[in-house]
């Protein structure tokens, strides 16, 4: 689990923000289907309000479970689909802590409960809900937005088989207070809560013609081919081809000196901090270009996976490429159901080794033992191609090049 440093700052004390409440689109500056990407650009832009940030996921099996972006301050947090790394649900976990705007009306927070009845109220009516017996929790559904409330054991006549009459009142004249409150996407029919109904939650369908976690085809030693854009950009290439397929880079930085230079007797090389070379990067992409700083060609493609608990994590957007087996000696162009001869993104390394052979030992990769608390990577070189691995077993980077 990750922590930003707290930076507390006057005003804005546990409680004290008001964010708008969209049902089955979001809340505040966070929208369902958001890249986690575009989640953490939202809290760097305001971080005195979202000064505590905890990030979870599960750092043996990162595709099991959710990326979750939690902010404990504030009583709410973020899920995240742990394959496309889109915002699925957001959930309010702790209502007197964040206080709600709805049209004109403001609901939870410290000072405005958010009850049965003024839920009836301010949302209007609705169909009855569903009682949990197992959990005594009853939940209120309205299209994209749903509240859980707590029912005390000697109530719990009052929720049988759906029945309850709307609003909830108890016989002694009080009403529940929610206790969760669950954002989802609206364009389904699925009802969405605590428990089980959780997992109903889905992020909401990509526009049409949305290039986000389009798939890219590896012609190994060749060319990319990105498959909604119809764009190949071969090894040998120029910046202006670049240019003219992919458009402007998002930046432009020299290459430091690869360390692992030293391991080729080919090369004759001064050894300096900075070579000719130069990438241009495509954050949103999750790629890299690298050009030969004197014949100003393609000499190396990197793809990114963005899996947290690697130190580029939150620097790229997924690159969502896909490697296919037979491209070792075959041809470009297969049946996408042709699942288990190919790598892409979810591929564990004992199924790379599977599909490709073994390599022989690893190179160990620090980036730099003091500012990286992720621990070494592991480097496995094939004819064209190399795989950055975690210690998880999962790809982290893939480093396309032209064997001599």
């Amino acid at each position: 689990m990750l922590q930003r440093p707290r930076r507390r700052c006057e005003g804005t004390a546990m409680g004290a923000i008001d964010l708008d409440l969209r049902p089955g689109l979001g809340i505040g500056p966070f929208s369902l289907g958001m890249p986690i990407c575009e989640a953490f650009a939202q809290i760097e832009q305001q971080p005195n309000i979202y000064d505590v940030v905890h990030v979870k996921y599960f750092d043996e099996e990162p595709l099991k479970l959710d990326i979750v972006i939690s902010f404990p301050d504030h009583g709410f947090h973020l899920r995240f689909d742990p394959w496309s790394q889109r915002l699925r649900l957001i959930e309010v976990f702790d209502v007197k802590r964040l206080q709600m705007r709805y049209a004109t009306s403001l609901i939870g927070g410290p000072s405005t409960l958010a009850t049965f009845v003024a839920v009836y109220a301010l949302f209007g009516p609705t169909f009855p809900g569903f009682y949990d017996k197992d959990r005594g929790v009853y939940t209120l559904f309205y299209p994209g937005l749903s509240f859980a409330f707590p029912i005390p054991s000697q109530y719990t006549e009052c929720c049988h088989d759906g029945e309850a009459e709307l609003p909830l009142e108890f016989p002694d004249g009080t009403t529940p207070v929610t206790c969760r409150i669950s954002i989802y996407d609206k364009s389904t029919d699925s009802k969405v809560g605590v428990g089980l109904l959780m997992n109903k939650a889905s992020a909401p369908p990509l526009p049409a013609g949305s290039l986000y976690m389009e798939e890219v085809h590896v012609k190994l030693g060749e060319e990319l081919w990105f498959t909604i854009g119809g764009q190949h950009v071969p090894f040998g290439a120029s910046p202006q081809d670049v240019w003219t397929e992919l458009g402007r880079p998002c930046g432009i930085h020299q290459k430091q000196v690869d360390q692992m230079v030293i391991h080729s007797a080919s090369d004759p090389r001064p050894r300096t901090t900075i070579c000719g070379d130069y990438f241009y990067n495509y954050f949103t992409r999750g790629l890299d270009i690298l050009f030969d700083g004197q014949t100003h060609k393609i000499k190396k493609f990197v793809l990114h996976t963005n899996y947290p608990g690697h130190a580029d994590f939150n620097s790229y957007m997924k690159c969502n490429f896909v490697i296919y087996g037979s491209d070792f000696g075959g041809s470009f162009h297969h049946e996408v159901n042709t699942t288990k001869c190919c790598i892409t993104p979810s591929t564990k390394w004992e199924q790379v080794k599977e599909i490709l052979g073994d390599c022989g030992p690893a190179a160990i990769q620090t980036q730099g033992s003091t500012s990286n608390p992720f621990g070494s990577t592991f480097v496995y070189g094939y004819q064209n191609v190399a795989f950055e691995v975690m210690k998880n077993g999962y790809i982290a980077t893939v480093t396309l090049f032209q064997s001599g």
